[in-house]
């Protein structure tokens, strides 16, 4: 794929990503205990980019779609709500970019790994910016993981990769490069 095709498929799929956050039934909170934490479908074609374009340009359609989610639909979590939705997702990329090179381009252990990934790398994340958005203390986030984010993050990022991975199959097909 050119620069040019690269650009324009990254800010296509960077688009695709904010609108599915405003389609209202693809928004919503998983756990009444942390109505903050909102499934939302804005992964999917983020991980599209992932399996095309690699770690650098998964990366990239993360945080420009981060920024503009941050600053429109979820600007009440502010500067937060970015950091950890780049956090998560980041490590979701990150997780499915890297097994991509190990497993010679295998997508679901891929998608799969991108998934623990992003569970593990939202643990230590949420005890170190939560208590700050949420003005708790440490331990009431460490009491939340068991019960609340780590199913949250696992729900979500499953969903995700799954909606991903049959989206994929008839992606792949098509010559994208």
């Amino acid at each position: 794929m050119n620069k040019t095709k690269k650009l324009v498929f990254a800010a296509v799929l960077t688009a695709m990503s904010i609108i599915l956050l405003y389609i209202p039934f693809l928004r919503f909170p998983i756990f009444a205990a942390a109505p903050f934490l909102e499934y939302d479908a804005m992964d999917v074609p983020i991980m599209i980019a992932t399996l095309f374009m690699g770690l650098k340009g998964g990366l990239a359609v993360t945080l420009v779609s981060c920024v503009i989610q941050g600053i429109t639909v979820s600007s009440s979590s502010g500067i937060y709500g970015i950091i950890m939705h780049f956090i998560a997702t980041g490590g979701f990329v990150a997780g499915t970019a890297l097994m991509m090179k190990l497993t010679r381009k295998k997508v679901l252990p891929s998608l799969l790994a991108g998934v623990a990934a992003m569970v593990l790398i939202t643990i230590p994340a949420n005890l170190i910016v939560t208590p700050i958005f949420m003005g708790v203390s440490r331990q009431v986030v460490f009491s939340m993981l068991p019960t609340v984010i780590i199913p949250f993050n696992l729900v979500k990022a499953s969903i995700n990769a799954a909606v991903t991975f049959l989206v994929w199959l008839p992606l792949k097909k098509a010559n994208l490069n």
